[in-house]
């Protein structure tokens, strides 16, 4: 597409340089004559030199009488043609000749609307994608994938097994559409995928094409939207008809929440132009003209906004719900990423996974390939246990900022802080075990204390929450004992916000304030139409909010309190955390548990600082804890 873009411009600039060039010099082209001035063309007939003359209009082409020809332009003279007789010149006359223009001429006119023609079709193929012409705004924007490369089959999709399960009727289809025809059995006409990013939807398409052999054509929602009304349905039935020429096929529209969005609802009125697509969806899918053979395949991870007409049986009869992987699913996703990577033959991947809980298959992904990009960084030829956990640290906290330059009071403070976080962590029962502790910025968080579940959880308990308030508290409770109240910082300002979100989710959502009982409360909306603000939407009394801002702040003080009393009586535990904290940056929680249990210091720690001002630390929040399952 470079080359003939450059092609074309090229053209379009040599041919303006040549017509600049014609009309510069016009007189070149037709060959040159000897032209003389009228004063000159009379001195010669007197002389008798001029032997011929021919008279268009005012222009007046002669002969010498040594054979040289010449021309030159008169003005009105009535005595030049009785002058000329009288010399003996020979004398023919004619009018001006009106010639049809050339071809050339005309092209020469033309030119210029010629060109602007041109580039608008050169911009607008642009706009359009180069696809169909100036006028093919209402063609199909759909992608035929090439089964022969980048081929990929169900094995190449691992952790969704149920799933994958309720799609193999559909590859069934595909494969033999007889079986079910003979039992009067109907396929699903469509399948949509739901599921978190980074699940798997699209490569679980993918699969089923690669399982079934047929034509797969992918688009996307947003490719049917345009600035022009109509074009959206007319590249709908452009699609379908492609569909019915490959039938049987399978046509996957990727994110179809940005064309399938319930009509008539969203700020200031709907979209005609998206919702004439949308309506153009639905016929093609299940109106009078079924389409047999063609089934469509959509991915979206909010199918809460999609019309409800686009999810009835006839239209997406299936969906299908690609989850997050639990352990056992993140085991057999590393296999199928590992398989590219050099590794080294004790790593276990079921240890990998346990350590990566609500990790989603592009997460598990990028895990390994940091790990083999930290290798080579470190030119290794295998990627060993070192590589996955740096690598792992990476994808959860962030790259670490060594360059930070803190000092010796800010440095304290940071590990103090994040020293109240563990301890409050290891003496709360209901708390999930410590995997790192850190005073080292990591991405956009300046220190943490991570906490890993030892299993994938579905649901948390009363008591897991108020333990994760608590251990919210720590660090500012922390700061408080140590330094006391007027040296107490804004670190904690993500901890606050996080508990008080918890705080708010406990007694509106989930019904687990004894004061309110198991009601859920809406939060107030505000209504903006046409830019205006003209509605606050009230989902509850004045003095139900202020028993539900009490219960949040019930719960937060609670978890204050729980943490206060843990540190006071925890102080020397508080202190040698601390300080270790100081002296080592980063400690693992069993190297934690053993120094706060069986006094055990670290020994020969890789991060051991030598020098103390390149040291770098600041107050950040505790990091990846467990939200509330709503």
């Amino acid at each position: 597409m470079n080359f003939k873009n450059l092609a074309m411009w090229g053209i379009i600039v040599l041919l303006t340089i040549g017509l600049y060039n014609m009309f510069k010099n016009p007189q070149r082209s037709i060959g040159q004559k000897n032209n003389i001035i009228f004063s000159e063309f009379l001195s010669e007939v007197d002389n008798g030199r001029v032997v011929k003359v021919e008279i268009q209009g005012k222009n007046i082409i002669g002969v010498f009488s040594n054979g040289e020809q010449f021309n030159t332009y008169a003005p009105d003279d009535p005595k030049l043609i009785e002058k000329l007789s009288d010399r003996g010149v020979s004398i023919s006359a004619s009018p001006i000749e009106e010639k049809m223009p050339s071809l050339l001429g005309i092209l020469l006119s033309w030119f210029p609307m010629l060109l602007l023609i041109a580039v608008w079709i050169f911009f607008m193929r642009q706009m359009q994608g180069g696809k169909g012409g100036a006028m093919g705004f209402g063609r199909s924007k759909a992608k035929m994938m090439n089964e022969i490369k980048d081929k990929v089959t169900f094995n190449d999709v691992a952790g969704v097994e149920e799933a994958k399960e309720e799609v193999e009727e559909v590859v069934e289809f595909l494969k033999d559409p007889k079986k079910f025809s003979r039992l009067g059995g109907k396929i699903p006409r469509g399948c949509l995928l739901v599921g978190a990013p980074g699940t798997g939807k699209t490569l679980l398409a993918r699969a089923i094409a690669g399982e079934a052999g047929v034509p797969f054509f992918t688009i996307s929602g947003s490719d049917f939207v345009e600035m022009f009304v109509g074009v959206g349905a007319s590249r709908v039935r452009d699609m379908f008809e492609q569909g019915k020429k490959y039938s049987p096929c399978i046509i996957f529209i990727d994110e179809i929440d940005a064309v399938g969005r319930s009509r008539g609802a969203g700020l200031g009125g709907g979209n005609d132009e998206r919702e004439q697509t949308l309506n153009q969806l639905l016929v093609e899918m299940d109106g009078f003209d079924t389409n047999e053979g063609v089934i469509i395949i959509a991915a979206t991870n909010r199918p809460d906004v999609l019309d409800p007409a686009l999810l009835r049986p006839g239209r997406f009869d299936r969906q299908v719900v690609v989850p997050l992987p639990d352990i056992l699913g993140r085991e057999k996703i590393l296999k199928v990423h590992a398989k590219k990577i050099s590794m080294a033959p004790d790593i276990n991947l079921r240890t990998i996974a346990r350590g990566t809980p609500g990790f989603s298959g592009a997460d598990l992904a990028n895990l390994v390939n940091e790990s083999a990009l930290l290798a080579a960084r470190k030119n290794k030829r295998i990627v060993t246990y070192q590589e996955f956990e740096e690598a792992k640290d990476k994808v959860m906290m962030g790259a670490e900022r060594r360059s930070m330059v803190m000092t010796e009071e800010e440095k304290k403070l940071t590990a103090y802080h994040e020293a109240g976080h563990a301890i409050v962590t290891i003496n709360e029962k209901a708390a999930h075990p410590i995997h790192k502790a850190t005073i080292i910025p990591r991405g956009r968080a300046l220190g943490m204390v991570m906490q890993l579940p030892e299993r994938d959880e579905i649901s948390q308990t009363r008591e897991q929450l108020h333990a994760q308030m608590a251990i919210a508290m720590g660090g500012r409770v922390a700061e408080e004992i140590i330094f006391g109240e007027d040296k107490v910082t804004t670190g904690a300002a993500s901890d606050i916000e996080q508990a008080t979100k918890r705080a708010r989710a406990m007694v509106m959502r989930a019904g687990l304030s004894k004061e309110l009982g198991p009601i859920a409360y809406g939060e107030n909306e505000e209504e903006i139409f046409l830019g205006r603000s003209v509605a606050r939407q009230q989902n509850m009394s004045e003095e139900t909010a202020r028993k539900v801002d009490n219960e949040i702040r019930k719960i937060v003080e609670k978890g204050y309190d729980r943490a206060k009393k843990v540190l006071s009586e925890k102080i020397d535990d508080l202190h040698k955390l601390g300080k270790a904290l100081i002296t080592y940056e980063t400690l693992t929680g069993t190297e934690i548990e053993n120094l706060i249990n069986k006094n055990l210091y670290p020994k020969n720690k890789e991060d051991l600082k030598v020098e103390e001002d390149d040291q770098g630390s600041a107050l950040g929040s505790i990091g990846l804890k467990p939200k509330i399952v709503h």
